[in-house]
Formats: C-alpha cells, structure tokens, sequence
C-alpha cells in the first residue's frame, strides 16, 4: 500500500505544485487566510470531498472509509497562514504585497490536498474515518490550534491521532524527521514597559534614566537561566525589540522591551515566569524606576506520542525507504501544533526542502522535489494508524 502511495504522490506533484503556487502568490496574514480558504474549499468540491469550516477561515475536510468513524478519527493537520515579510526569492510565483509563505505553510496546504485527494482515491480500500484540518493563525498569538479547540471541533470525539508535519530547510529531499516524546518548546511573550524621568542626555543626575534601566534589566534577565533552571533543562530566553525613543541628547521617559521565553519544562515554565517579573521589577527600581510586566502565555510543547513516532518511522521506511529515516534533534522553535499534542495522541514529522536560506527568512526557497514526499508521508501515515488500530 505504502510504496503505491508514493507512486501515485509523484504522478499528483504538479496539480500539488499548482495549487502551491497560487497559495503563494497570494500569500495571507495569520486570520485573514481568505483566498486561501477559498482555494481549499474549490480543490476539495472537485475531488467530492466534504468539508465545513472552522475557525474562520479554518476548513474542515472528512473523508469516510468502507466503515465510518467518525467518533475515532484520524486527523490530518496543515497550517495555512504566512508572515509580514517581503520577498526576494525571485520566483516567478513570488507574493508582491510584503506577505510571504516563509515557513512553508503554503507547501504544508497544498501537502495535505494531495493527501485528500489520495485517501478519497482510496476510501474503500481501508475502513475509518480521515478528517483534514487546514487551521488558520499558526504564526500569531494565541495560535489557530487554540481556537480550533476553544471552539469545540473535536469535544466528544477520541481521536486515534493527530499528524501533521513541517518542511525542513536543513533536511535534504527525501529525508523525513521523527522523534519520540518533547522536542519543540513551549514559548511565552513578554512585554514590558519601563517607566522613569528622562531629560537631557548632559543632565543624568537629575535623570531617572528608563534606557540605563531597561538595559541593566535585560542583563539581569540572562542570569534567570543560566542560575535558576536545571542546567539540564532546555531553556532560552532572549529579547528582539528595544524601543527608547529619544535621540542623541534626549532620554526618554519610557522604553518598551519584548522578547520571549522558551523552554521544555512545564514546571519550571510557570517559576521562570515569576522569576522574569521580579527580576525585572527589582532591577529597574534600584534605578529609580518603574516597570510594567505582561507575559502572555503562549504555545505547549509539542510531544510526540512514542507509539505514533515509531510507527512514523516504520511508515518512512515502507513508504520512501530505510535511508529516508532521520531522527530529528530537539528545536527551541515552537508550535501551536503542541494544544493537539497535549490533549491527543500526536505525531510531528519534519520533511526536508534543503533550501539555502532558513524558515522565516526572505530568500527562503523550498525544493518542490519535495512535494511528493510530503503528500504521501500524510497519507501513509493515517493508513498505517487505521491499518494498526483497525
């Protein structure tokens, strides 16, 4: 089954390739996925495929076997949204509009078509029920999963197991990533405020300089994880945007800080929170100033269930061959696919595009020799969780 899978993914590559390009040409911020929709839902009307919406602009497909179960689905996810980046790939499928499918999430759409169009080709050849979730707002706080869930898609179902999968700039075509138990972080925002007294730049004795302080802040902030976690406990906390607006000789009166924190370790998730608070109020008070903290809780870990990584890799090896096997090492990145894989049997494969530039970069370019490895991996991979529970 698994190798004529692959077959049949190559043969439906271009129709994949096309549906991607028109994803990425009009590639749409997180929760305003609506062209995007609108292809999905004319793709899925041509195959005869039954679908409702979710989320907003979120599609929910459903494709029955020999025998429906529809109360013990298996769930095939792709995310849908793109970032506020402007494009310098040159290709000629490039976006115009300063929007950009630089995490993939156009291939991860059109992936997970292909891979309905396959199993609806299929639907009397296995028995149980395949629904395809293309969830809108994976790059945005507080994430689609989280309004996919909130909205209560799946409340009195048991699904068999949640798969989705992501393109892998540092993977070469054809070698597909899994690995066992928690290997994306969780991830928290953080936002903070300093306030003091600013003036003249020649003047900092009559200041309460919020610059010196922020500054001063954001050092101590380092010492939270390399003095307060387990050294064993992966954990990153890091600060992207610092905006005192003053000028050469003017201190402001305000500066705002944002960053985020990261980590494995749920425990220690909800101390460290605590601890960047009173770092952070402490420290700019010994400046004589004042700080706002807001932390925003973010994204779960994702974890993979052990039994589904195993029978991901056995699918792997079937489907694509031994060599395509990879065991994937842990990432700080995050996803929002972790609210599914916290409450459902879960698996996360990476899937490699070997592009020369990295995910969320401008020049980001992924190898459409990938696309069919794409297509059957999800395909396959909810095959082998019916065939195995069947």
């Amino acid at each position: 089954m698994e190798p004529d899978i692959f077959k049949a993914a190559r043969q439906l590559a271009p129709k994949v390739a096309d549906w991607r390009h028109e994803i990425h040409r009009h590639a749409e911020l997180s929760f305003e996925e609506h062209r995007t929709s609108a292809l999905i839902r004319r793709v899925l009307d041509t195959y005869g495929i039954p679908y409702r919406e979710v989320a907003g602009t979120g599609v929910l497909a459903r494709i029955d076997g020999r025998t429906a179960d529809p109360s013990r689905p298996v769930v095939l996810r792709a995310d849908m949204d793109a970032l506020p980046i402007t494009e310098t790939t040159g290709l000629p499928f490039a976006c115009p509009d300063g929007v950009m499918h630089a995490c993939g999430h156009d291939l991860h759409t059109a992936a997970l078509l292909g891979a309905l169009v396959l199993l609806q080709e299929r639907r009397e050849a296995f028995d149980g029920t395949v629904l395809g979730l293309f969830q809108p707002g994976e790059e945005l706080w507080p994430g689609g999963a989280s309004v996919v869930l909130k909205e209560g898609v799946f409340d009195g179902l048991e699904p068999r197991a949640f798969i989705g999968g992501h393109v892998s700039p540092e993977l070469k075509v054809g070698q597909i990533g899994v690995r066992a138990g928690r290997f994306m972080a969780s991830t928290d925002e953080i936002r903070i405020v300093v306030e003091g007294h600013g003036g003249h730049g020649a003047l900092p004795h009559e200041l309460s300089d919020p610059v010196l302080a922020a500054s001063a802040m954001i050092v101590a902030m380092q010492q939270i994880v390399s003095r307060n976690s387990y050294a064993f406990t992966p954990s990153v906390l890091s600060f992207g945007r610092v905006i005192a607006d003053g000028a050469t000789n003017v201190i402001p009166d305000r500066v705002e800080v944002e960053g985020t924190f990261r980590t494995m370790d749920e425990a220690w998730r909800t101390r460290a929170h605590d601890r960047i608070r009173e770092v952070a109020l402490r420290t700019v008070e010994a400046y004589g100033c004042t700080a706002e903290v807001e932390l925003m809780v973010g994204y779960p870990c994702v974890e993979n269930d052990a039994r589904l990584a195993a029978l991901a890799r056995e699918t792997i090896a079937e489907t694509f061959g031994s060599e395509a096997v990879t065991e994937i090492p842990r990432r700080m990145t995050a996803e929002d696919f972790g609210f599914y894989s916290v409450r459902y049997p879960s698996v996360f494969f990476r899937w490699g595009v070997e592009s020369s530039a990295p995910l969320h970069h401008a020049a980001f370019v992924a190898d459409e020799r990938a696309i069919p490895y794409g297509v059957a991996m999800l395909a396959a991979t909810a095959l082998s969780v019916l065939r195995a529970e069947g």
